[in-house]
């Protein structure tokens, strides 16, 4: 589907999706817990109905009304060749992977589709050849490089040297499957930890759901033989999403956004921050922001700092290159199609404020946040905005569209 919108500025009151980040985790703890749970506030993107339907293939009871989900949880060993769907998503492949190998000693398959096959692996990998677990990626063997990954054996207890630096995804996996072993473990970060606020979001769920995580900021201890407690949890609003609104009202718009939890402790929080930060600089005020533990905020603040008048750097953003696609010359790319001055680096952006966006034509890459993000632009351009794949935002915020018109939007879509 691709989308034309008319330029028209934002305004009214909007409920901010529940957080994908928060679902993932709440989903997996409670179906791993004995008993009942109810998990309430879940929006069904593409990416959480991926792990809701893998959780299931590993014994989970989940009953699904409307956004509430009533979970029977089952941690219990089996023995079956098992094949997972992540679809699209790199949470859904990075968490449940450890975990099929902690329950499950048959064969376990994990496909998907998109750029899911190419995104990194290799700490499961070299965790796979040190215990002796059959790991096999075919994923580069097949012409559009669709996710095709099996792994067979046993995940043993011990200690894990894990780099910081690719995805704080994996460490949360084993984070997950741990406690289930007999054994205590440890994890050990290796160089400079990446995206730490989903990790406390990781051990705030952890601890929620019973199981017991002692982390020194270098060191996570986790002890064996532990056991998932079920409880009801409500999904807070998600600040991934809420930043295309505070984008939005920064460049014009007026939009109330309810839902949040201010208190929250998602990582995605500081795009309230580095908004407030653009607003305070002087004209003309040289500014840098570090986004190496918020990626998933970086296009869209991108264009923020588009409009403003002075040069932004926003700086340690090389992950962005291995999202659901490379978000680091996209970003660079889409908006320059646009009119803005926005040079990629290796691990950076350079911009340089102008007073305008122009109308055009523009690629989402398949990517729900580009997608939103050039919505977003399109209410401060002076012509019209073509978005290429605009149904990608289906991903995380299957509804973006319907919000986005009930706010004033002026879209046409075309299939």
């Amino acid at each position: 589907m691709d989308v034309i919108i008319t330029p028209a500025k934002l305004e009214g009151s909007v409920v901010i999706p529940p957080s994908k980040s928060l679902a993932h985790r709440a989903i997996i703890c409670a179906c791993l817990a004995r008993g009942k749970s109810t998990v309430t506030n879940v929006a069904l993107s593409d990416d959480i109905v991926a792990t809701i339907e893998c959780m299931r293939n590993l014994g989970a009871k989940i009953d699904i009304k409307d956004k509430i989900l009533e979970i029977e949880g089952n941690a219990a060993k089996i023995s079956s060749n098992l094949t997972f769907d992540c679809k699209e998503s790199g949470s859904t492949l990075r968490f449940i992977l450890p975990i099929a190998l902690a329950l499950n000693c048959g064969k376990n398959t994990f496909i998907g589709r998109g750029k899911l096959g190419e995104r990194p692996m290799t700490i499961y990998r070299d965790i796979c050849k040190n215990q002796s677990v059959e790991y096999v990626d075919s994923s580069l063997l097949n012409a559009d490089h669709l996710l095709d990954l099996s792994v067979k054996g046993e995940l043993k207890s011990g200690e894990y040297c894990v780099d910081g630096g690719v995805s704080s995804q994996f460490i949360t996996g084993l984070l997950f499957a741990l406690p289930l072993l007999c054994g205590d473990s440890r994890i050990v970060i290796e160089g400079q930890l990446q995206s730490v606020g989903y990790l406390h979001l990781t051990l705030s769920a952890l601890k929620d759901f019973g199981i017991d995580v002692l982390y020194d900021g270098r060191e996570f201890y986790i002890k064996g033989g532990q056991q998932y407690s079920a409880r009801d949890y409500c999904i807070e609003g998600d600040y991934s999403q809420e930043a295309f609104y505070e984008v939005a009202d920064y460049l014009g718009s007026k939009v109330n956004m309810r839902g949040l939890n201010f208190d929250s402790l998602q990582g995605d929080k500081v795009i309230v921050d580095f908004v407030g930060k653009l607003k305070s600089a002087g004209e003309c005020e040289k500014l840098t922001f570090d986004g190496s533990n918020c990626p998933d905020i970086i296009p869209v603040f991108a264009l923020a700092c588009c409009l403003r008048q002075g040069h932004t750097d926003i700086v340690n953003i090389s992950r962005l290159k291995i999202k659901e696609c490379d978000r680091l010359a996209a970003t660079a790319q889409e908006l320059g199609k646009l009119g803005a001055n926005i040079t990629q680096g290796e691990d950076f952006l350079s911009i340089d404020g102008v007073n305008k966006l122009s109308g055009g034509v523009v690629d989402s890459h398949g990517d729900h946040r580009m997608a939103m993000m050039l919505a977003i632009a399109s209410t401060v351009a002076d012509g019209e905005v073509e978005i290429l794949g605009a149904q990608s935002v289906s991903k995380s915020y299957p509804n973006f569209f319907d919000d986005f018109v009930s706010l004033g939007g002026k879209i046409v879509c075309r299939n």
